[in-house]
């Protein structure tokens, strides 16, 4: 599923944090007129990246059962729930799940984190 297929989907433009706000990974909520949004970012390749905060295995939140959700090394991202792995710069399915995250574009304007367009 696209990030844009989800019914509370953010319009690009949409605030989402401060960019100094996110060190390592920083789960949240978007709220827009649609209704809120959940959503991972994350430093990871040298860069922001944001993912839907759903395991595709039952769409709980990657966090749902705590928030230690980021592996040692730093490289993926751990379903708390049942252990799923993923890629932390791709969202690609690891391990215990059949497919990956769902990414969701965001760009930095003046400090902000911002929803963008898709790429």
């Amino acid at each position: 599923m696209a990030w844009t297929d989800y019914a509370s989907a953010p319009a690009p433009g949409t605030p989402v944090c401060p960019a100094d706000q996110v060190d390592r990974v920083l789960s949240l909520t978007v709220a827009g007129p649609a209704g809120t949004f959940p959503l991972l970012v994350l430093r990871a390749g040298g860069g922001l990246r944001a993912f839907v905060n759903a395991c595709p295995h039952q769409y709980l939140p990657l966090d749902h059962r705590g928030d230690q959700i980021v592996s040692a090394c730093g490289t993926m991202l751990m379903c708390s729930a049942h252990g799923a792995r993923f890629d932390a710069a791709t969202g690609a399915a690891v391990g215990g799940a059949e497919c990956g995250l769902d990414p969701v574009p965001v760009v930095v304007r003046g400090g902000m984190v911002v929803i963008a367009g898709e790429t």
